[in-house]
């Protein structure tokens, strides 16, 4: 039952790649015409060797202007396959690369529409994997697989026609040569397919290790961790070297000896046939010349489309993966009705909500705030307390079951994603930047943020005291993750490229973690500056940053225990004034 599923899903799939070419059909039209062309001047070929064999070779008959004909036809027919052949399978190869750009592209675009829960659950490397491997084994099927495929059939059909001229029965014969080429190939597709979803599995955990090694590599050597993970590597490797010679001991005994063995056959009928027939009857050599001629070509394309047969199998096994991926339905959170509400104040309200990252266990339980428009908020507490949690659902990047949430009273998820993006600045703990220039990351190249936006935001958080003195200014060319800057550098940054954006709310999740205690004095002005006027959630662990705020809230196991400015928490003697004392270890020191 299992296999009948796999044979039929294979079914799908590859009539789904096929699908893609309807974009293409005027190019498959022209395409196919200059193919039945070239196969047709392919074909005519031998017939006219057949009639000089027979009619003037044999008979000693050799009339000048009809050699000279035959010569001349013989050779346009040769120049116009030469032509007409490659004009076809440019044509076709051109479809091929067209396709597979479009198929990478929706790939692309659909995994930037997928919910954050879909990427908490799969691996980056797995990701990456079906995106560059599997599409590229895809790209085999229509550049190497599909052309051939359709060159050899229309080839094979000619030769067929052609051998019914000269001789039915045998024609017969050998066209029932092409069943059993038929059942070694549904036998190969059997046989083959858990085979080659092994190997791409076993790839694709290849490449998921490698990701996450290359990603952790300080953490490895800081830990001196090479050589157990050098273990790990070698053991996913010699895992898919497993797979890969299951894959390779089935195509040595299916593709070329079995087509081998089968033309071997062929020949040994047509000979045998020709041989008996003599015995009664004269044979023209003619004839026999073209039979084995066509014959031979007979079994060039079942040999060319045998030995692309794994290539084919690798494309339908790595076209299921994809096609997962582009029909994972796990879809970030979209607009709910029909109204486009705008965020103007910038008031936020939670109102009893309730989150479980699993659906099961909550991280943040019957939760209920409210923050006035231009107010400073804080979220404090331990770790796993769900003060992140609250970001990620403000932002909605996930979306609430029970309870709601709501800005300018109304619901959050009313909104349109590109409002919400928009009117809500986020600086993260660990700064991310993009490879390009200073310029591009501060103004994520959106043009409506103008370069005079952008030096008043680097000039409000202090970034153009360092910006300005590299070497090419805010064009300096920043590298992957800008390792190339300091930590605290990108920190200032990612603080410039919200504040161009000009947001209404701001979320600042530990903002100044990365910056030195020098220009955290500095940042913390920056920031007075850049919350007056917006509405600010912030989530501290460092209680020193946020005592000027309007109200913090203390979490614990995703509940809210305290609320109140910093004096009124300290007075309390409660979780807050141990974190605090914790802190500034066991001094206290309150602020005036």
């Amino acid at each position: 039952m299992e296999q009948e599923l796999d044979i039929s899903r294979q079914k799908k799939d590859l009539f789904r790649l096929l699908s893609f070419l309807k974009k293409y059909k005027v190019l498959l039209f022209f395409a196919f015409v200059f193919l039945f062309l070239a196969t047709a001047c392919e074909m005519y070929g031998p017939i006219l060797v057949k009639r000089f064999l027979d009619d003037h070779l044999m008979k000693q008959y050799f009339p000048k202007d009809t050699i000279l004909m035959l010569f001349s036809v013989y050779v346009v027919l040769m120049i116009g396959k030469i032509v007409l052949s490659y004009l076809q399978l440019l044509m076709f190869q051109q479809i091929a690369f067209k396709v597979v750009q479009d198929i990478r592209m929706k790939v692309y675009e659909h995994v930037h529409s997928l919910a954050f829960s879909f990427f908490d659950k799969t691996p980056i490397g797995s990701i990456v994997s079906r995106i560059t491997n599997d599409t590229e084994a895809i790209k085999d099927f229509y550049v190497s697989v599909l052309a051939t495929f359709i060159q050899q059939i229309v080839f094979l059909v000619g030769i067929i026609i052609a051998m019914y001229s000269l001789d039915v029965k045998l024609a017969s014969i050998c066209l029932g040569l092409v069943f059993i080429v038929y059942f070694v190939i549904l036998t190969y597709r059997k046989k083959s397919f858990p085979f080659f979803m092994e190997t791409r599995g076993q790839l694709s955990n290849l490449n998921a290790k490698l990701n996450e090694h290359l990603q952790g590599m300080s953490i490895i050597q800081a830990f001196n961790q090479q050589k157990r993970l050098q273990s790990e590597f070698e053991h996913v490797n010699e895992s898919h070297y497993q797979a890969g010679v299951k894959t390779i001991r089935l195509d040595s005994l299916f593709l070329r000896p079995a087509t081998d063995l089968i033309y071997t056959i062929g020949i040994m009928f047509v000979l045998s046939f020709f041989g008996v027939a003599s015995f009664s009857n004269p044979v023209e050599i003619g004839t026999v010349y073209a039979f084995v001629s066509y014959l031979e070509r007979f079994f060039e394309p079942i040999t060319q489309m045998m030995m692309k047969l794994s290539l084919l199998q690798q494309a339908v096994v790595s076209s299921a993966r994809v096609f997962d991926l582009m029909d994972e339905e796990q879809k970030a959170p979209v607009q709910e009705g029909s109204n486009s509400p705008k965020i103007v104040e910038g008031s936020i309200d939670f109102r009893n909500v309730s989150f479980a990252y699993d659906g099961v266990h909550n991280v943040i339980h019957d939760l209920s705030f409210s923050v006035l428009p231009g107010q400073s908020v804080a979220f404090v507490g331990h770790t796993g307390s769900g003060k992140s949690t609250i970001m990620n659902l403000l932002l909605r990047f996930y979306d609430v079951k029970n309870g709601e949430i709501r800005i300018d009273a109304q619901k959050l998820s009313t909104f349109q994603e590109s409002e919400l993006r928009s009117n809500i600045g986020l600086v993260l703990q660990d700064p991310y930047l993009f490879v390009g220039d200073i310029k591009g990351n501060i103004s994520m190249y959106n043009d409506t943020i103008s370069e005079m936006d952008m030096k008043e935001a680097a000039e409000l958080v202090r970034a153009n005291e360092f910006i300005e003195k590299l070497p090419n200014g805010y064009d300096e060319a920043v590298v992957e993750r800008g390792s190339t800057l300091s930590s605290g550098q990108r920190q200032l940054i990612t603080f410039a490229r919200t504040i161009a954006a000009k947001p209404t709310i701001l979320i600042l999740d530990e903002a100044t973690a990365n910056i030195d205690s020098e220009t955290e004095e500095a940042i913390q002005t920056a920031l007075t500056a850049m919350r007056k006027g917006r509405t600010t959630v912030i989530i501290a662990h460092r209680l020193s940053t946020i005592q000027d705020v309007d109200c913090i809230y203390v979490l614990h196991k995703g509940r809210i225990v305290e609320s109140g400015n910093h004096q009124e928490l300290l007075a309390k003697q409660g979780l807050y004034y141990n974190m605090y004392l914790l802190q500034n270890k066991g001094s206290l020191q309150l602020a005036e």
